[in-house]
């Protein structure tokens, strides 16, 4: 971040970005990358995703950022057990909720532009909801896949676990960062 101007250089600007071209790299590439890459993608991707935290750091309040943190612990946690437990069928659910998700992608796409805090407030605490939702989904998705790992063949199983370290990865971050939105004080 260039302190005098308040914005991103052009290497902030990478490091912001590129985890999106991981995930999207490994979404997509699943069929042709071997899981020795997609391990060593992942391992990309959190070096630059923990990178790319690092400007929360400067944002806000060391205190906040961590208070936050154990919050969306917490709530990570509760929603992957409740996930991994229930008997309730969540893929409805998670459909409903990628809707969700790809509406609050095109309000904050709005938001970038009108600067409403009112709506910066609204997209928070949605963003929170699906995220919360989403992680109890992925987990469940996750232990079916599990259970029908043997059929998947070897290599494809390690990748889909990845995949599913990947969500589970971004589920718990996005969440994070919603809660700070409205949880962090700024500096």
């Amino acid at each position: 971040m260039n302190v005098e101007t308040g914005g991103l250089t052009i290497l902030g600007w990478i490091v912001t970005l590129a985890p999106l071209g991981f995930v999207i790299l490994m979404s997509f590439g699943f069929q042709k990358l071997s899981a020795l890459a997609m391990t060593l993608l992942f391992i990309a991707f959190s070096v630059l995703m923990g990178m790319s935290l690092s400007f929360i750091l400067l944002i806000y309040t060391s205190a906040s950022v961590f208070k936050t943190f154990i919050v969306a612990a917490g709530m990570f946690g509760i929603m992957s057990v409740a996930g991994y437990t229930t008997k309730t069928d969540l893929t409805k659910f998670g459909s409903i909720l990628m809707m969700g998700l790809i509406g609050i992608m095109i309000a904050m796409l709005v938001n970038f532009f009108m600067h409403s805090s009112t709506m910066e407030y609204i997209i928070s605490v949605l963003g929170v909801l699906i995220f919360t939702g989403l992680t109890a989904y992925d987990v469940q998705r996750l232990k079916r896949i599990g259970a029908g790992a043997g059929s998947f063949g070897e290599e494809n199983a390690k990748k889909a676990s990845i995949l599913g370290a990947l969500t589970l990865y971004l589920d718990f971050i996005n969440l994070f960062l919603f809660l700070i939105r409205f949880l962090g004080d700024r500096k």
